[in-house]
């Protein structure tokens, strides 16, 4: 279920960004006004630039976001201490904890924005370290701050 409220967050991000972008060369007078001599196919071209943008939003969160594994000695007890301290200086807050789990946000609501309010980075504890999972470049910034 995640995976598909990814999938339509990031379509309808790419149909505003795209949209902007159109909006602004208009208003600039760098393109044609009018739609049907803006593109090749006239608003024929608009389902299949949606139809384009609905592939890559498909596809975007297999590789956008991930789970990584840290590897660290000790308790979930042990271990919550470095994890609240990393997080803090990475820019997030704990927004939940649970049994063996710790849920994270970003701090700044721009910064929310930004990543579609999909910033959450959960630390589950597992035998051995943690599970990190989230928005795969955070993970992989965050996994690297902690010295095993």
């Amino acid at each position: 279920m995640r995976y598909l409220i990814r999938s339509v967050k990031y379509f309808f991000y790419l149909l505003i960004i795209l949209s902007l972008m159109i909006a602004v060369l208009m208003k600039l007078n760098l393109v044609e006004s009018d739609l049907d001599k803006l593109f090749v196919n006239g608003r024929d071209s608009l389902w299949q630039i949606a139809l384009l943008m609905a592939v890559f939003a498909a596809i975007y969160p297999r590789f956008g976001y991930t789970t990584r594994f840290v590897p660290l000695a000790g308790s979930f007890e042990e271990l919550r201490p470095g994890a609240l301290e990393v997080m803090q200086q990475a820019g997030y807050k704990l927004e939940k904890e649970e049994a063996g789990c710790l849920c994270f946000r970003r701090r700044s609501p721009v910064s929310r924005a930004m990543k579609m309010f999909e910033d959450r980075i959960t630390f589950t504890h597992a035998l051995g370290g943690w599970n990190i999972e989230g928005h795969s470049r955070d993970v992989i910034v965050i996994a690297s701050k902690f010295k095993g």
